[in-house]
């Protein structure tokens, strides 16, 4: 399950080997300085029912989502998973992604562990 953690000045998305496979990427990092804001997400799976825009991964409806979206010049990065209906959201500001989606069994408590103001 894909992981979130600030680690040497950075905001890092460290993907498990079948995230990275079904993803078609490796981890993701960012500066500390990149992160606009964070949030818990209430339904995750719905939130990235994505069917425009151009995508490079896996997408099975209701299933799981790791993939990489643009749709309308607003770029994604999405790791979620039936098993975390819930999750957070990332909004990034001077990063080649606007925001990563993250599915977690305890949001709140991800976002607490970053030590980030939401």
């Amino acid at each position: 399950m894909a992981e979130l953690a600030v680690e040497d000045g950075e905001l890092v998305l460290h993907l498990s080997g079948l995230e990275k496979a079904e993803g078609v990427h490796g981890d993701l990092h960012v500066p500390l300085s990149a992160v606009r804001s964070i949030e818990v997400l209430d339904d995750v799976l719905e939130m990235t029912h994505v069917n425009t825009g151009f995508k490079v991964g896996m997408r099975v409806p209701g299933r799981a989502t790791v993939a990489a979206v643009r749709r309308a010049g607003h770029k994604m990065f999405i790791a979620v998973h039936h098993d975390t209906p819930r999750g957070v959201r990332v909004l990034l500001e001077g990063d080649s992604y606007d925001e990563w989606i993250v599915g977690a069994t305890d949001p709140e408590t991800v976002v607490a562990s970053l030590n980030l103001r939401s």
